[in-house]
């Protein structure tokens, strides 16, 4: 295996989460480099609340959506506390060579701020460390989805909460199946059949892919029983004790990725060198690639997918149990030591209670951590969108495994890519698991 993948880790997850607000910012425009917080003097005359993040609080009158809309829940914290949220960023300082979870992590540690924007490797770390507030003390925390619950605990504290679950999926361009007689798939073998079809037909290559998102057919495979089949945690216990191996987990869904890259219907060369549906998407679009992969926002972003001139489809990954959502999962974390933690817990149960989150799912279109909060999504999405209502899903990032997923499993997809065999990923993961243990 070639290259540190602990070394490369904190970069990829940082772009996990920049990653997925990036559309909607190119496509609103964004204020993150502005280096402006824009408190004014009366509002510093209140208490003042410390909040550390990727992005400056958005200018008046902008038009980025995302940010707009967290920013319209902070403001209603604000209001009712008779408070101020201070943003502290990442991008409005130097940090030279650190990235966006190695400042998270210094920052944590020392105490400089009072609530934080986490991705899912570092609220691992941190909630393995004590150094979080155990966030069930929040009201809003009893109307939270198992999912979310599922993926920020840790040891027995949830550390985390987001104001949306991210879900990945198959985007299918369904013209295209209709015209070879195709059923959507949901099983391996039904997904691979399909493939087989559209290269009998012509089409190079069937599945348009990029060097991040792959790992997510390896995760639909891996998990779809530990997830979903009434014994996760003692399943999770197992892996975290070494009684068994996250490699016999994910041997199935890396040896099923290579079938596809060696037979074609996936170009894996070519992949490596893409980013996300900057690579693949054209092709998509021009309906010359059937099978993409996405996360549920794509759908609504006119420079992503959501303006096709096709009927557009998105489905979960193939698994023995049916197509299967893969929910990757960042959150807010308090600092356990917060100057002003009292405060802080007040202003966090603002921003997750369901009137906040009821808008802020209205505005994003985006799937909320409340199980009481649902917004009509467009009819691409809604098989989807039953899926994570059913509870069927896998987790892509679980703070409650001792081995990160996200980040470790896309690098580990990444050797495969560029020709290191099976049992060389494996290998890799026996490794990381057994550097685990010894901690």
């Amino acid at each position: 295996m070639k290259g540190n993948i602990k070394g490369k880790l904190s970069k990829l997850s940082a772009a996990c989460m920049a990653g997925i607000m990036a559309l909607t910012l190119a496509a609103c425009g964004s204020n993150a480099n502005t280096g402006e917080n824009l408190v004014t003097n009366d509002e510093e005359a209140r208490k003042i609340i410390n909040l550390f993040g990727p992005m400056e609080k958005s200018k008046p009158n902008a038009s980025n959506i995302a940010r707009t809309a967290f920013d319209i829940t902070v403001e209603m914290a604000e209001k009712e506390l008779d408070l101020t949220v201070r943003y502290k960023t990442y991008t409005a300082e130097d940090y030279q060579e650190k990235t966006y979870d190695d400042v998270a992590l210094e920052r944590v540690r020392n105490q400089l701020d009072d609530l934080y924007l986490l991705n899912p490797d570092t609220i691992q770390i941190l909630g393995s460390e004590d150094r979080l507030l155990d966030l069930s003390v929040l009201e809003s925390a009893k109307n939270l989805r198992d999912v979310v619950k599922t993926a920020n605990t840790v040891n027995g504290k949830l550390v985390a909460i987001p104001q949306e679950v991210v879900a990945h999926g198959l985007f299918l361009n369904k013209d295209m199946f209709d015209k070879y007689g195709l059923k959507l798939p949901g099983t391996p073998e039904e997904f691979m059949e399909c493939c087989k079809v559209f290269k009998e037909n012509g089409i190079e290559t069937p599945i348009g892919a990029n060097r991040w998102w792959l790992e997510n057919f390896v995760f639909a495979q891996a998990y779809a029983e530990l997830y979903n089949g009434g014994d996760t945690d003692a399943r999770i216990d197992a892996l975290n004790k070494g009684e068994a191996r996250y490699s016999d987990y994910m041997r199935p869904g890396f040896e099923y990725l290579k079938e596809l890259i060696d037979k074609g219907y996936i170009d894996a060369k070519t992949a490596y060198t893409y980013e996300a549906i900057e690579g693949e998407g054209p092709d998509f679009l021009d309906q010359k690639t059937p099978i993409v992969m996405a996360y549920w926002g794509a759908a609504n972003s006119e420079i992503a997918y959501g303006k096709t001139d096709f009927n557009l489809q998105v489905i979960g990954f193939p698994s023995e149990l049916g197509p299967m959502p893969v929910v990757s999962i960042t959150g807010y974390g308090i600092c356990a030591e917060a100057e002003h933690l009292d405060d802080t817990i007040d202003v966090l149960d603002i921003i997750l209670s369901d009137e906040a989150l009821q808008m802020y799912a209205e505005n994003n279109k985006v799937i909320s951590p409340s199980k009481n909060v649902e917004v009509e999504c467009i009819d691409a999405l809604k098989p989807l969108n039953d899926k994570i209502n059913d509870n069927i899903y896998v987790l892509g990032s679980n703070a409650g495994m001792n081995v990160e997923q996200w980040g470790n499993t896309c690098l580990i997809v990444r050797d495969l890519m560029k020709g290191s065999s099976v049992d060389e990923c494996m290998a890799a993961f026996d490794k990381l698991q057994d550097e685990a243990l010894t901690k």
